[in-house]
Protein backbone atom coordinates (compact mmCIF):
# COMPACT_ATOMS: atom_id res chain seq x y z
CA UNK A 1 0.00 0.00 0.00
CA UNK A 2 3.11 2.54 -0.81
CA UNK A 3 5.40 3.74 2.07
CA UNK A 4 4.49 2.97 5.57
CA UNK A 5 5.66 4.97 8.61
CA UNK A 6 5.95 3.48 12.30
CA UNK A 7 4.61 5.20 15.51
CA UNK A 8 6.95 5.20 18.13
CA UNK A 9 3.84 4.04 20.66
CA UNK A 10 3.32 1.04 22.55
CA UNK A 11 -0.34 0.07 22.40
CA UNK A 12 -2.48 -2.95 22.96
CA UNK A 13 -2.84 -5.21 19.30
CA UNK A 14 -6.45 -5.30 20.04
CA UNK A 15 -6.80 -1.72 20.54
CA UNK A 16 -4.85 -0.89 17.13
CA UNK A 17 -5.17 -0.99 13.18
CA UNK A 18 -2.16 -2.71 12.01
CA UNK A 19 0.23 -0.93 11.37
CA UNK A 20 0.63 -1.72 7.69
CA UNK A 21 -3.38 -0.43 7.13
CA UNK A 22 -1.92 3.17 8.00
CA UNK A 23 -0.60 4.19 4.50
CA UNK A 24 1.73 7.52 4.83
CA UNK A 25 -0.64 9.76 2.79
CA UNK A 26 -3.33 9.44 5.41
CA UNK A 27 -0.90 10.52 8.23
CA UNK A 28 0.32 13.19 5.89
CA UNK A 29 -3.18 13.95 6.29
CA UNK A 30 -3.80 13.71 9.58
CA UNK A 31 -1.08 16.22 10.69
CA UNK A 32 -2.08 18.11 8.12
CA UNK A 33 -5.24 18.10 9.61
CA UNK A 34 -3.08 19.06 13.58
CA UNK A 35 -1.23 21.53 12.09
CA UNK A 36 -4.43 23.74 10.80
CA UNK A 37 -5.77 23.53 13.98
CA UNK A 38 -2.65 23.67 16.18
CA UNK A 39 -2.17 27.35 14.41
CA UNK A 40 -5.62 28.28 14.73
CA UNK A 41 -5.55 27.21 19.20
CA UNK A 42 -1.80 29.57 19.09
CA UNK A 43 -3.48 32.35 17.58
CA UNK A 44 -6.81 32.51 19.58
CA UNK A 45 -3.85 32.81 22.60
CA UNK A 46 -3.13 35.74 20.92
CA UNK A 47 -6.63 37.04 19.94
CA UNK A 48 -8.37 36.28 23.62
CA UNK A 49 -6.72 38.36 25.81
CA UNK A 50 -7.44 41.77 23.19
CA UNK A 51 -11.42 40.24 23.33
CA UNK A 52 -11.04 40.04 27.36
CA UNK A 53 -9.80 44.01 27.16
CA UNK A 54 -12.32 45.19 24.58
CA UNK A 55 -15.06 43.38 26.59
CA UNK A 56 -17.44 45.68 28.82
CA UNK A 57 -18.75 43.34 31.74
CA UNK A 58 -16.99 41.92 34.07
CA UNK A 59 -18.60 38.81 33.55
CA UNK A 60 -17.57 38.33 29.99
CA UNK A 61 -14.15 39.64 30.38
CA UNK A 62 -13.81 36.90 33.05
CA UNK A 63 -15.52 34.62 30.51
CA UNK A 64 -12.34 35.03 28.10
CA UNK A 65 -10.30 34.73 30.39
CA UNK A 66 -11.11 31.32 31.78
CA UNK A 67 -11.78 30.53 27.98
CA UNK A 68 -7.73 31.52 27.38
CA UNK A 69 -6.81 29.10 29.90
CA UNK A 70 -9.03 26.50 28.17
CA UNK A 71 -6.99 27.23 24.60
CA UNK A 72 -3.56 26.80 26.48
CA UNK A 73 -4.33 23.13 27.80
CA UNK A 74 -5.60 22.29 24.25
CA UNK A 75 -2.44 23.25 22.65
CA UNK A 76 -0.30 21.58 25.30
CA UNK A 77 -2.46 18.96 23.92
CA UNK A 78 -2.05 19.17 20.49
CA UNK A 79 1.71 19.03 21.55
CA UNK A 80 1.51 15.52 23.23
CA UNK A 81 -0.06 14.44 20.27
CA UNK A 82 2.18 15.70 17.84
CA UNK A 83 4.88 13.67 20.12
CA UNK A 84 2.99 11.01 20.09
CA UNK A 85 3.61 10.58 16.63
CA UNK A 86 7.27 10.89 16.59
CA UNK A 87 6.92 14.34 15.20
CA UNK A 88 7.88 17.93 15.52
CA UNK A 89 5.19 20.22 16.50
CA UNK A 90 4.43 22.41 13.53
CA UNK A 91 1.70 25.01 12.64
CA UNK A 92 0.47 25.62 8.97
CA UNK A 93 -1.82 29.03 8.79
CA UNK A 94 -5.43 28.08 9.00
CA UNK A 95 -7.14 30.04 6.95
CA UNK A 96 -10.88 29.44 8.85
CA UNK A 97 -9.04 30.94 11.67
CA UNK A 98 -7.33 33.83 10.20
CA UNK A 99 -11.04 34.93 9.41
CA UNK A 100 -12.61 35.00 12.14
CA UNK A 101 -9.60 37.04 13.91
CA UNK A 102 -10.74 39.11 11.52
CA UNK A 103 -13.85 39.32 12.19
CA UNK A 104 -12.89 40.00 16.58
CA UNK A 105 -10.95 43.01 15.01
CA UNK A 106 -13.51 44.62 12.96
CA UNK A 107 -15.90 44.54 15.56
CA UNK A 108 -13.83 45.89 18.07
CA UNK A 109 -12.84 48.60 15.64
CA UNK A 110 -16.80 49.28 14.43
CA UNK A 111 -18.72 49.27 17.76
CA UNK A 112 -18.28 51.40 20.52
CA UNK A 113 -16.30 50.75 23.73
CA UNK A 114 -18.20 49.77 26.35
CA UNK A 115 -21.67 49.22 24.43
CA UNK A 116 -23.83 46.44 24.56
CA UNK A 117 -23.36 45.73 20.79
CA UNK A 118 -19.46 45.31 21.20
CA UNK A 119 -20.22 42.19 24.05
CA UNK A 120 -22.82 41.02 21.70
CA UNK A 121 -20.46 40.96 18.52
CA UNK A 122 -17.57 39.57 20.76
CA UNK A 123 -19.37 36.58 22.02
CA UNK A 124 -21.02 35.78 18.28
CA UNK A 125 -17.57 35.77 16.76
CA UNK A 126 -15.95 33.70 20.28
CA UNK A 127 -18.96 31.54 19.06
CA UNK A 128 -18.08 31.18 15.37
CA UNK A 129 -14.49 30.01 16.58
CA UNK A 130 -15.76 27.46 18.90
CA UNK A 131 -17.84 25.75 16.36
CA UNK A 132 -14.97 25.29 13.99
CA UNK A 133 -13.35 24.08 16.39
CA UNK A 134 -15.76 21.64 17.18
CA UNK A 135 -15.71 20.68 13.30
CA UNK A 136 -12.30 20.11 13.43
CA UNK A 137 -11.90 18.01 16.17
CA UNK A 138 -14.47 15.95 15.48
CA UNK A 139 -12.97 15.02 12.13
CA UNK A 140 -9.45 14.46 14.36
CA UNK A 141 -11.52 12.47 16.48
CA UNK A 142 -12.80 10.52 13.77
CA UNK A 143 -9.18 10.00 12.08
CA UNK A 144 -7.78 8.94 15.31
CA UNK A 145 -10.12 6.51 15.78
CA UNK A 146 -9.58 5.37 12.19
CA UNK A 147 -5.70 4.69 13.34
CA UNK A 148 -6.46 3.10 15.98
CA UNK A 149 -4.32 5.08 18.64
CA UNK A 150 -6.78 5.33 22.07
CA UNK A 151 -3.59 7.72 23.22
CA UNK A 152 -4.32 9.95 20.52
CA UNK A 153 -8.08 9.00 20.66
CA UNK A 154 -8.54 10.53 24.47
CA UNK A 155 -6.65 13.82 24.12
CA UNK A 156 -8.70 14.64 21.52
CA UNK A 157 -11.67 13.41 22.79
CA UNK A 158 -11.00 15.47 25.86
CA UNK A 159 -10.17 18.44 24.18
CA UNK A 160 -13.35 18.48 21.66
CA UNK A 161 -15.45 17.75 24.83
CA UNK A 162 -14.32 21.08 26.42
CA UNK A 163 -15.11 22.55 22.99
CA UNK A 164 -18.67 21.67 23.45
CA UNK A 165 -19.05 22.88 26.75
CA UNK A 166 -17.53 26.07 25.99
CA UNK A 167 -19.62 26.67 23.56
CA UNK A 168 -22.88 25.72 25.51
CA UNK A 169 -21.86 28.47 28.03
CA UNK A 170 -21.11 30.84 25.07
CA UNK A 171 -24.45 30.29 23.88
CA UNK A 172 -26.35 31.08 27.45
CA UNK A 173 -24.16 34.12 27.00
CA UNK A 174 -25.97 34.96 23.75
CA UNK A 175 -29.50 34.06 24.24
CA UNK A 176 -29.78 35.28 27.81
CA UNK A 177 -28.04 38.86 26.65
CA UNK A 178 -25.36 40.36 28.31
CA UNK A 179 -27.16 43.32 29.44
CA UNK A 180 -30.44 41.69 30.37
CA UNK A 181 -28.03 39.88 32.32
CA UNK A 182 -26.80 42.63 34.13
CA UNK A 183 -29.65 44.44 34.82
CA UNK A 184 -31.80 41.44 36.89
CA UNK A 185 -33.00 42.94 40.58
CA UNK A 186 -30.03 41.25 42.59
CA UNK A 187 -27.95 39.71 40.36
CA UNK A 188 -24.35 39.96 40.28
CA UNK A 189 -23.16 38.86 36.97
CA UNK A 190 -19.69 38.07 37.80
CA UNK A 191 -20.60 35.90 40.37
CA UNK A 192 -23.06 34.06 37.80
CA UNK A 193 -20.04 33.58 34.64
CA UNK A 194 -18.07 32.58 37.42
CA UNK A 195 -19.98 30.01 38.87
CA UNK A 196 -21.03 28.88 35.37
CA UNK A 197 -17.60 29.24 33.76
CA UNK A 198 -15.98 27.13 36.63
CA UNK A 199 -19.08 24.18 35.91
CA UNK A 200 -17.48 24.08 32.07
CA UNK A 201 -13.96 24.19 33.12
CA UNK A 202 -14.36 22.16 35.73
CA UNK A 203 -11.75 19.71 34.12
CA UNK A 204 -9.16 21.59 32.64
CA UNK A 205 -7.21 21.92 36.03
CA UNK A 206 -7.27 17.86 35.99
CA UNK A 207 -6.78 17.77 32.24
CA UNK A 208 -3.76 20.39 32.72
CA UNK A 209 -2.22 18.61 35.54
CA UNK A 210 -2.24 15.19 33.26
CA UNK A 211 -1.57 16.42 30.11
CA UNK A 212 1.80 14.91 30.11
CA UNK A 213 1.06 12.00 31.74
CA UNK A 214 -0.91 10.15 28.90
Amino acid sequence: MGNKKSFPLNIPEEDTIPETDVSKEFLNFLLDQLKDIYWAEKHLTKSLPKMQKAATTKGLKDAFTFHLATTQVHVERLEQVFELLGETPRAKKSEAMTGLIDDVNSIIEETKKGSDLRDAGLVLAAQKAEHYEIAAYGGLVQLARTMGNEDIISLLEQTLLEEKKTDEFLTMLAETGISSLAKKEGMDLSTEVAEEAAAVYDSVNLTRKNVKKV
